[in-house]
């Protein structure tokens, strides 16, 4: 009888409940090349919501872009970050270093049907793409348009496959419908991913993941749960939705697309636009208060540019109060920059 009144007492106790993962983010340069103005907004914005917020901040190198990556970049990168005032919680995880999930994720897709190995060449698709179709997914809108769109009838038939040739390109199998989402600044969106890229590629013929694999992986592995990044991105928060809901894989991270930095002829700022690179500013001389001060005149911190340390511009950073519009750098802004009397 002490026995089974035990066992009963025992087996009526309620588990102790799994502590709350907590709200995280990440900073997630690519080695292509130097950290300019407008990225530097980016991640400056995104590290102090995460501040402020509690969110954990991860620093991931996203080094899959092949021949683009220039040796020595990442730790340029992550200096760079350092001198502007950022930080981040643990290690720096390089994706190049550990690509067996993705592979892992490409078997199962595979396997489900639900991708397949692509070997047309560029220049097939775009003469595909540019020929006369008929049928939802190719209008003539997207004919003007080589290459914009994969042309749905190239999508061989749909099978269970191994995924044993990495050296070709593999395509999401991307369905007819859809894909909204809330963002928590730029609002309600709405992609019909189908239409306006077609199947997208998840694996390329260099044996690696594409870009959206990669993030929607490795965003899982580390519980990424707010995606902080340009406004450009948009398209790519469906595609990885999609790949999120193939796999399998929850919570979908919320997203905050935030409005770009722009040149003076309304693109977005690159190296036609002069030398906005910060490593220039810092090597010569331009103090990260002063950078940062620029950057917080763009987030609707102030209304002019005032020197102002990292932990200030998060204190007196809000999300509502941030201007809608793209900003563009002026030269005056360069002249600010450098004036340092």
């Amino acid at each position: 009888m002490r026995i089974f009144i035990a066992v009963a007492a025992q087996s009526s106790t309620a588990p102790e409940p799994a502590p709350a993962r907590p709200e995280t983010t990440r900073l997630a340069p690519s080695p292509t090349g130097a950290l300019h103005l407008g990225n530097a907004r980016t991640f400056l914005v995104n590290w102090a919501m995460a501040r402020t917020r509690g969110w954990r901040v991860l620093c991931r190198i996203e080094d899959l872009d092949g021949p683009r990556v220039k040796p020595g970049a990442a730790d340029d990168l992550l200096r760079t970050l350092e001198w502007l005032g950022l930080d981040w919680d643990g290690p720096v995880h390089v994706q190049s270093t550990e690509l067996a999930p993705c592979e892992r994720a490409m078997a199962s897709l595979a396997e489900r049907a639900l991708a397949y190995p692509c070997e047309l060449t560029r220049r097939e698709i775009e003469e595909a793409a540019s020929a006369p179709h008929e049928g939802p997914h190719t209008d003539s809108t997207e004919s003007s348009r080589p290459g914009a769109v994969f042309p749905i009838d190239l999508r061989p038939a749909l099978e269970s496959r191994p995924f044993t040739d990495r050296a070709t390109n593999w395509r999401l199998v991307v369905p007819d419908r859809a894909v909204a989402f809330d963002d928590a600044f730029a609002g309600a969106r709405s992609f019909q991913v189908l239409e306006e890229a077609g199947d997208f590629v998840i694996w390329t013929k260099r044996g690696e993941p594409a870009y959206q694999l990669a993030v929607v992986v490795d965003d899982h592995r580390f519980g990424v749960t707010q995606v902080v990044r340009g406004d450009d991105l948009l398209p790519s928060a469906a595609r990885q939705i999609l790949l999120h809901e193939a796999l399998g894989l929850a919570p979908i991270p919320a997203y905050t697309h935030l409005p770009l930095i722009v040149g003076e002829d309304g693109r977005r700022l690159a190296k036609r636009h002069g030398d906005t690179r910060l490593v220039r500013y810092r090597d010569e001389g331009v103090p990260p208060e002063r950078v940062v001060g620029l950057l917080a005149s763009w987030s609707g911190v102030c209304d002019a540019p005032e020197a102002m340390t990292s932990r200030e511009f998060a204190e007196r950073f809000r999300l509502d109060t941030m201007p809608r519009s793209e900003r563009v750098c002026r030269a005056e802004d360069e002249r600010w920059l450098l004036d340092t009397r």
